[in-house]
C-alpha cells in the first residue's frame, strides 16, 4: 500500500479508506495501472489541505499521470498548473506550481477533495461509482466549517457535493460562476473544470478562473 500523505483519519473518521476497493471497476483500472506503472501512487488519492480549511475545493476525480502517479491531487499534471497558480495568487497556496508530494507546497485555509478518489477510465467515472464514493465527501463535510465554501470544478463535483449535503440538485442548478447560498450559512460556488480540454479550447480562460477564485477570497473574507 502506497504511503499516504497524511493521516487523515485522525481528522474525519470514515473521511477517507486508502484501501478501498468499493467499485470493481475503478479496483481493476488500478491493478491495471499498477501493472503498467509500477512506480506511479495507484492508490485512493487522499484529500490534501488544512483540514479546519473554510474552502473545500472538489474535483472530479485523480488524473492518470498527476494525482494517481503522484498521490496528491491536482499534482503534477496539467489541470494543475492553473489550479494552483490562481490559488496562490489569492493567498491559499504557498507556492505557484505543484509537481510532486514533498515540494513544499501547502495549502492555507484551504482544502482539495475529489468526487471519486480513485483514477477512472479514460478519465469518466460513472454516476454509480460517483454516488459510491459520496460516503468520503459526506464524512469530510459532517466537519466543515458551518460558514465555508465549497468550490465545484465542473457539474459532476457540483452533483457530489449536493448529494453529500443531502440537497435537491434541482435546487442549485450548476452554471460557471454561480454562487448558491446553502442551508446552515455555507456557500456553494461553480466553476468549470480546470482540465486541459477546457482550457486549451477556451470553455475556461485564465481571467475566468480567477474571477472565481477572487470570489471565493472575498466570500470568506467577508
Amino acid at each position: 500500500m502506497p504511503r499516504v500523505q497524511e493521516d487523515w483519519r485522525r481528522y474525519v473518521p470514515h473521511a477517507f479508506d486508502p484501501a478501498c476497493r468499493l467499485c470493481p471497476r475503478l479496483a481493476r483500472h488500478l491493478d491495471a495501472m499498477r501493472a503498467e506503472h509500477p512506480d506511479y501512487y495507484n492508490a485512493p488519492v487522499p484529500p490534501f489541505g488544512d483540514p479546519d480549511a473554510r474552502v473545500l475545493i472538489i474535483g472530479l476525480a485523480p488524473g492518470a499521470h498527476g494525482a494517481n502517479r503522484t498521490g496528491r491531487p491536482f499534482t503534477g499534471d496539467f489541470a494543475g498548473i492553473l489550479l494552483y497558480a490562481t490559488l496562490h495568487a489569492h493567498g491559499f497556496a504557498t507556492k505557484p506550481v505543484s509537481t510532486a508530494c514533498g515540494d513544499g507546497l501547502t495549502l492555507v485555509n484551504c482544502r482539495i477533495s475529489n468526487a471519486v478518489k480513485c483514477l477512472p477510465p479514460a478519465n469518466k467515472p460513472t454516476g454509480g461509482e460517483v454516488a459510491t464514493c459520496n460516503r468520503y465527501l459526506k464524512a469530510e463535510l459532517e466537519r466543515f466549517a458551518p460558514q465555508g465554501v465549497l468550490l465545484a470544478l465542473g457539474a459532476v463535483a457540483h452533483g457530489a457535493a449536493l448529494r453529500a449535503l443531502e440537497l435537491k440538485a434541482g435546487a442549485y442548478r450548476f452554471a460557471h460562476g454561480a454562487v448558491h447560498g446553502l442551508p446552515g450559512g455555507r456557500t456553494l460556488v461553480d466553476s468549470y473544470h480546470c482540465s486541459r480540454y477546457n482550457t486549451q479550447t477556451g470553455r475556461l480562460t485564465a481571467a475566468m478562473f480567477e474571477a472565481v477564485v477572487a470570489r471565493v477570497r472575498a466570500l470568506i473574507d467577508e
